[in-house]
């Protein structure tokens, strides 16, 4: 298997994990959840097809740990940057720059990193506002479907994370 140059942040609720399936425990820590259709097996095949996997996310850290520790995942993330550890939540740029400093990115990567989210103000906002290529998992009815702002508006829109493949092989090629 060949490193590929782009590298993945990606968002988890309703990108990866279902947010309406969510169990909350009585410290509103996430006990459990589904995943989105087709997410764990596109998260598997991106890290093994040699893309590194950096998990940018609002949340707490035991709900992370929970959920992707009952589906095996752990292993096909290669760096976490957690909001509860950070301090702040995205699209705060201390979110971003995070991620660079735990994968060792300098400023020369920003345009091979692509940021995968849900949420057209924290995540697509995040990502435009860092220089970052943007991809809209337009999967989940619960958040903004209006560009409000023009930084909400993404590079690239997908319905389901299976079309992240082909689109990522696509922008892996541009950088070549």
């Amino acid at each position: 298997m060949t490193t590929k140059r782009l590298i993945v942040f990606s968002d988890s609720g309703d990108t990866v994990v279902d947010e309406g399936s969510q169990v909350l425990d009585e410290r509103g820590i996430v006990t459990d959840a589904l995943l989105i259709p087709g997410a764990g097996e596109t998260l598997r095949r991106i890290h093994d097809e040699g893309f590194t996997v950096c998990m940018v996310v609002d949340g707490e850290v035991e709900s992370f740990h929970n959920v992707y520790a009952k589906y095996g995942l752990e292993k096909y993330v290669d760096a976490w940057v957690i909001s509860q550890e950070v301090g702040q939540q995205k699209p705060a740029p201390i979110m971003f720059e995070t991620a660079f400093r735990r994968l060792g990115l300098t400023e020369a990567d920003r345009g091979r990193v692509v940021m995968i989210g849900n949420n057209l103000k924290k995540d697509i906002a995040g990502a435009n506002r860092q220089g970052l290529t943007s991809v809209w998992l337009d999967w989940s009815p619960r958040y903004f479907h209006t560009f409000q702002e023009p930084d909400w508006v993404p590079d690239y829109t997908v319905k389901t994370p299976g079309e992240l493949i082909p689109l990522l092989h696509a922008l892996e090629e541009k950088l070549e």
